[in-house]
């Protein structure tokens, strides 16, 4: 089955397939001979691990460190969506999980790793009265994820394996019901489901809810470290648009800091944000609780991110690993921050 999951998968992406040209040019080709575009395309999710981007374009950050270049903005239910679209040229700067970036590399996507978002964030939620309170219980259960092959997919098939249990395509007995993660709790509440995995600040909506917190950020994997959200951009836009890049990340570092300085203020921009994108409400105490569950940083650890690669493996959605060396250009992003 998982050769079938796999193929599944890849159907969308392997027809854009080409080799990563590198891009050392970021830091070093001038704006007058490199910048072509007069668009930036943009792809986040309506998520508070993608709190970056809904600060940055609430508050215009973005469109005010890129001038005159436009900026088209598109949120996705999951990375798998959002690969779909980068896979068809239709996005040049995304936030993403890293589950999906390390596919889309394997891939021969031209993408690359330019800098952290978030990390944690992600929590494993049982309906009220479904029997679960550990992970031993989701055996014949329905669990929801955002969508296949997305990071908290991948998680969620670590976790299941590291407890023995197997999904029912792979000949077990739970049920893998991809969902996106604001539609949860209207699932929860007609019972079509028992348990989700989702990000923030959707964990803290169903807790709120009468929902049960069966793994947190710390439990699901690594303690807490590893990245949830990192941004990615397509390596040949970035080869000719090399200022524009720098651009969107200094937009980017302002939306972090800004996020991490001015408490209250950043929560208000951010629920305000999510109301628009989801038409749901975000209560005050469920942001401040997804909030202590998940770091908004720049930053992220790199032998996390090989280790993601390992459980796409053993998830059965990628065959080889990516070489995490090209993968990954911090360059521009610490010239920023000097």
């Amino acid at each position: 089955m998982r050769r079938t999951m796999f193929h599944t998968l890849t159907i969308t992406l392997l027809t854009s397939m080409v080799l990563i040209p590198t891009i050392s040019a970021l830091s070093t080709v001038s704006a007058v001979s490199a910048q072509k575009a007069t668009v930036v395309r943009l792809g986040y999710f309506p998520n508070l691990t993608h709190a970056a981007a809904l600060v940055g374009l609430a508050k215009n950050y973005f469109t005010q460190e890129l001038g005159s270049v436009k900026l088209e903005a598109k949120s996705f239910v999951s990375g798998t969506t959002l690969n779909e679209a980068f896979a068809a040229g239709e996005i040049d700067i995304g936030y993403i999980g890293p589950g999906p970036a390390i596919n889309a590399a394997v891939r021969g996507m031209p993408i690359q790793i330019i800098a952290g978002a978030s990390n944690a964030g992600a929590v494993l939620v049982a309906r009220k009265g479904a029997g679960i309170s550990s992970y031993k219980d989701l055996a014949g259960k329905k669990v929801a994820v955002p969508s296949l092959g997305n990071t908290q997919d991948i998680s969620l098939r670590h976790i299941l394996k590291e407890q023995g249990l197997q999904l029912t395509q792979e000949g077990g007995t739970v049920a893998l019901v991809p969902i996106a993660p604001a539609d949860v709790a209207t699932a929860f509440a007609s019972k079509q489901l028992d348990a989700a995995l989702v990000p923030e600040p959707w964990g803290a909506v169903l807790e709120q809810r009468g929902g049960v917190i069966i793994g947190n950020e710390k439990t699901i994997w690594r303690e807490g470290n590893y990245p949830t959200t990192v941004v990615i951009v397509n390596t040949k836009f970035a080869a000719n648009n090399p200022e524009l890049v720098k651009a969107f990340l200094k937009a980017h570092v302002k939306s972090v800091n800004f996020i991490n300085t001015n408490g209250p203020a950043a929560q208000g921009v951010i629920a305000a944000k999510l109301f628009e994108l989801t038409k749901q409400k975000i209560e005050p105490l469920q942001l401040q609780r997804s909030l202590k569950r998940t770091v908004i940083t720049t930053k992220f650890d790199l032998e996390a991110l090989k280790e993601y690669g390992d459980l796409n493996k053993e998830a059965g959605f990628i065959r080889t690993l990516p070489d995490f060396n090209q993968l990954v250009n911090l360059e521009v992003l610490k010239s920023i921050q000097k």
